[in-house]
């Protein structure tokens, strides 16, 4: 029952997400859209950005999951922007918040997930010492996510797969090529 109430609850706030901004979201207008009553709220959540997270976190890493491999981050990184353009609204109305901040530190934290699991992949039976790993998934995750960002701003038209495409054709063998170097640094 209780992933039964999380998910209500979640689909009330996304409803409420599709036609104003999360400032302007109450948890009373959660609980009134939802059915339920405020305690019920607060039983699964402690206030409204931990239910943003909860949604975040079963929907976009569940769309993500098993695509977290050198061959398969390009589906990864495709669900990601998949999942903005199909809930267009909802993140639209957290991105141009006071929760934008939540929803950038959200996607540069699976991102640097994502490119870890692949950096690690990449080097193995390398010696890269784990701060130049770091240092290789930061510089990619400022620019995947600059890229999302830019195409949020300019509002999602250009179709995902094309974005993915051109991502490909610029990451692909630099990995390896930049763990080479990486492996002889300081």
């Amino acid at each position: 029952m209780s992933e039964i109430t999380k998910k209500a609850l979640a689909t009330s706030l996304k409803k409420l997400l599709s036609k104003k901004e999360l400032s302007k979201i109450t948890i009373t207008n959660i609980t009134k859209d939802c059915g339920v009553n405020r305690q019920t709220f607060y039983y699964h959540f402690k206030d409204v950005y931990d239910l943003l997270e909860w949604i975040y976190m079963n929907e976009v890493i569940q769309s993500m999951e098993g695509n977290d491999t050198y061959d398969t981050w390009q589906q990864g990184f495709l669900s990601i922007f998949e999942y903005v353009l199909e809930n267009k609204e909802f993140v639209k109305n957290t991105y141009y918040s006071i929760s934008r901040d939540f929803f950038l530190r959200f996607i540069y934290k699976q991102t640097t997930v994502l490119l870890m699991n692949i950096i690690d992949e990449k080097s193995k039976g390398m010696k890269v010492r784990r701060e130049n790993k770091h240092f290789m998934a930061d510089f990619y995750k400022y620019g995947f996510v600059g890229i999302m960002q830019d195409w949020i701003e300019s509002g999602m038209k250009e179709k995902p797969d094309n974005i993915i495409k051109k991502l490909n054709s610029i990451i692909e063998g630099n990995f390896e090529n930049a763990l080479e170097k990486l492996k002889c640094s300081n």
